[in-house]
């Protein structure tokens, strides 16, 4: 019997079968950040191991709320840096130099087809656009990550999703993901690895493939992956070029993730994406989506464009495109985030910062604040918010506020009418 590509990683991987069903896996990164990882650190100091399995393997980011906004996240940064620094963590990103964890890693080339990666966020799972196997882990199993280098995972069942058609004008991947969300449900694909697969995500850029990986664990799933190809070497090629001869060499080492042809899966949805109109989220479930032409006329309060899902110079730019020569509507606020600081500046010397603010937003350095409700945008009770986010559960952008899920294109539209809108509406 053929294997999945999460099938081929975990056997590469493995250490021992402790239970039946119970795989330990040898851990190729250990990403961390100061919300999750102080509460490991913390335990292990009061065990006497304070230590790290290897200091070239982890990656450590101050992302969630940066600068610090009270004493105790300062005291939680304060944890992660003087950790970082104990162990000689060197790829650690600190005030200035720090950016989204899920927008900086990608950047840095810290991923590989075929690696195993953990960190104690639950959108984890984006990098598994690079072909890995990528969860998120509660504190328990990051602080073994941390210490040993491994982490154990149920035997991988997998969903197939085969995406056929052509995308329509102002129809993105972010669109793609709420779609499939929708159709599956938040419990859907739980404890299954997800795969993207056919004409739609070929076509992709990895920001994309970043895009639709990072919502998988929206449906439920441990962690959503997108095969490797010639995309994905094009942009691991500035850090692998002295690993392989030619990008084609590269290919070839990659292509060995994945699946076979006569892999089994528990589910294998097809779908034609080619009629796929903007949607967006209602209410305060993931799966609960709509078209944007059926939104017509819901007011929003904020407009937030940033996050781990949609904060990346892709999605500036598309933002851009449509709020060239607008202005905020009357009433609305609109934020942006660029994820990461490289993103920032290119989004300066391309002039699209100049672009948002003669739009009246509000430009932000990197952060996850807002997406978490914990700062630089958190909602009052009884706001509503267009965001390019990843949540909308009920309180997650600040208690009784409500967040509508969308694409940075739809979500600038609204920015300008004030309303949710087509970003259709708006290009010439």
């Amino acid at each position: 019997m053929g294997k999945t590509i999460a099938q081929k990683i975990f056997e590469a991987h493995m250490v021992e079968q402790p239970f039946p069903g119970t795989n330990v896996l040898k851990l190729d990164r250990v990403f961390c950040h100061e919300i999750t990882t102080p509460i490991a650190i913390n335990d292990l100091m009061e065990r006497n191991k304070d230590r790290v399995f290897d200091p070239t393997k982890i990656k450590a980011v101050i992302d969630h709320v940066t600068p610090a906004k009270d004493s105790k996240c300062a005291l939680q940064e304060k944890i992660l840096r003087e950790w970082a620094d104990r162990n000689n963590i060197q790829d650690f990103f600190d005030i200035g130099a720090n950016g989204v964890c899920h927008a900086i890693f990608p950047e840095k080339g810290f991923v590989r087809p075929g690696f195993t990666v953990i960190m104690g966020d639950s959108h984890t799972c984006t990098h598994g656009a690079f072909g890995a196997f990528a969860a998120g882990v509660g504190t328990t199993d990051l602080e073994v990550g941390i210490l040993k280098g491994v982490c154990s995972f149920r035997e991988p069942k997998a969903i197939k999703f085969i995406l056929n058609g052509e995308l329509k004008p102002g129809v993105y991947a972010k669109d793609v993901i709420l779609y499939i969300i929708g159709q599956i449900g938040v419990n859907g694909a739980t404890n299954c690895v997800t795969e993207f697969t056919g004409p739609v995500v070929d076509k992709m850029s990895m920001e994309e493939r970043m895009t639709i990986c990072n919502m998988a664990v929206e449906a439920g799933a441990t962690s959503g992956i997108c095969f490797p190809d010639m995309t994905t070497v094009d942009y691991l090629w500035p850090f692998i070029k002295d690993e392989f001869a030619t990008k084609e060499d590269a290919l070839k080492e990659y292509s060995k993730w994945i699946d076979d042809e006569d892999a089994e899966y528990e589910k294998v949805y097809t779908y034609d994406l080619s009629s796929l109109e903007p949607l967006c989220t209602v209410e305060y479930k993931p799966d609960q989506i709509r078209k944007i032409s059926e939104m017509k006329g819901t007011k929003v309060n904020q407009v937030y464009i940033g996050s781990c899902t949609n904060g990346r110079i892709s999605d500036l730019r598309i933002a851009a495109q449509i709020l060239k020569g607008h202005k905020l509507a009357k009433g609305v606020r609109g934020i942006v985030s660029p994820a990461t600081p490289l993103i920032y500046k290119i989004a300066l010397d391309e002039g699209l910062i100049s672009i948002f603010m003669d739009a009246g937003f509000c430009v932000t350095n990197p952060t996850c604040g807002a997406c978490l409700g914990m700062s630089n945008g958190v909602l009052a009770e009884g706001e509503v918010c267009a965001s390019t986010t990843n949540r909308n559960f009920n309180g997650r952008m600040g208690k009784g506020g409500m967040v509508h899920l969308m694409s940075p294109a739809s979500a600038a539209a609204t920015a300008i009418t004030g309303t949710i809108a087509n970003s259709e509406l708006f290009k010439g």
